[in-house]
């Protein structure tokens, strides 16, 4: 039986980046996949010619120098700029809300108008907010939480934006200028090839084994390494002895339409509570398609149960503590260590996942 420096349990982003990070030092790595392709969440596929984001979209943004660096040294992107639409009962709005929203919402043009507005409706709530709808309004006023965040959220969710708490909101990014850029951060794309492409080149020269559920094997595969480094979710690794942590979970819809251009941007989310699905992702204009058919993916929130894809960790107080407690029984492990995610319970963009599993390697594996 082939013996490897480290058993690496899950195939998304974090793994890939311990894999390659260890092959540089000529370490041997055995990846184990419950699903039947390596790629995680970022996976893509091919409908028609088009690059279909599987679960759901993944656009990757950063300020971190070396993360973007590091990605584009394994693959080339391309200059997606993410300016998604919001659509509320057929009403339009740019995102994130910037000058474009607040003139198509009030009829105004100049910043003071816009500035105005929110500070008359923010006074609505007075002292601390002690809900996400209070605390919400006190950031954006009304008109824009009514419209743009309360069917939205309460859709993700699952909950009254009243009983949920105020900590889920902390800021709201609100601009006063003409800009429909949603993300902050100097660098974006999306890779020219697909994410399959990149995750290729992380994963090279590690053997694998797809469609299987590790924690089903786990003394055979165990002893298989020096080191298991383990990216599912802490508490099924410990049989939820403490009891099952919280995540939200999302179904995905995908359909080839006979048509050149369904939406006319890539992502478009449905802010109202009547909609059942929280966005459309029209996949072909990630990578400026001009395909004669399109694929669009519907997107609907779920509350996680057994046999779904956990993909959002519910980071309330009840959970972090329980989570704390798997923790404390993870520092006692010798020979497993836990990273990403659900290994960490705790939501990650790309880039950081990236840099955090960087910094694992080097802190952590020592590589």
């Amino acid at each position: 039986m082939k013996h490897y420096d480290y058993i690496l349990v899950g195939g998304g982003l974090f793994n890939g980046v311990v894999a390659r990070e260890a092959g540089k030092q000529g370490k041997s790595c055995l990846v184990v996949e419950k699903r039947d392709a390596l790629g995680g969440n970022i996976m893509c596929r091919d409908v028609e010619g088009i690059l279909v984001h599987e679960y759901g979209a993944h656009i990757f943004h950063t300020s971190n120098e070396e993360v973007w660096k590091y990605v584009t040294s394994l693959a080339e992107f391309n200059h997606y700029i993410n300016c998604p639409v919001a659509n509320y009962h057929g009403e339009t709005y740019n995102l994130p809300f910037n000058m474009n929203t607040f003139s198509k919402m009030w009829g105004i043009t100049f910043p003071a108008e816009a500035e105005e507005i929110i500070e008359s409706q923010k006074q609505k709530v007075e002292g601390e907010p002690s809900n996400l709808e209070e605390q919400a309004i006190s950031l954006v006023g009304t008109d824009i939480y009514e419209k743009l965040i309360k069917g939205y959220t309460e859709k993700q969710w699952g909950r009254d934006c009243k009983d949920l708490p105020a900590s889920i909101i902390k800021r709201i990014p609100v601009r006063y200028i003409y800009d429909n850029n949603y993300f902050n951060d100097p660098h974006q794309g999306i890779p020219k090839e697909g994410y399959n492409k990149l995750i290729g080149k992380l994963y090279e020269g590690c053997d694998v084994m797809l469609s299987t559920d590790y924690l089903e094997k786990r003394e055979e595969l165990e002893c298989m390494g020096d080191k298991v480094i383990y990216t599912g979710t802490i508490d099924s690794y410990y049989g939820y002895c403490f009891g099952k942590l919280a995540y939200r979970s999302l179904r995905f819809e995908h359909e080839l339409l006979e048509e050149e251009n369904h939406q006319g941007v890539a992502v478009m989310n449905y802010t109202d509570r009547e909609t059942p699905y929280t966005r459309k992702i029209e996949h072909k204009h990630f990578a400026f398609g001009k395909q004669e058919k399109t694929v669009v993916t519907k997107e609907y929130p779920a509350e996680w149960e057994d046999g779904m894809e956990p993909y959002y960790p519910v980071n309330d107080e009840e959970n972090n503590r329980l989570f704390e407690k798997y923790r404390e029984l993870s520092k006692k492990e010798e020979k497993v260590l836990f990273g990403g995610r659900l290994g960490e319970y705790k939501y990650y963009d790309m880039d950081k996942v990236i840099e955090s599993a960087l910094r694992f390697t080097k802190d952590t594996l020592h590589l």
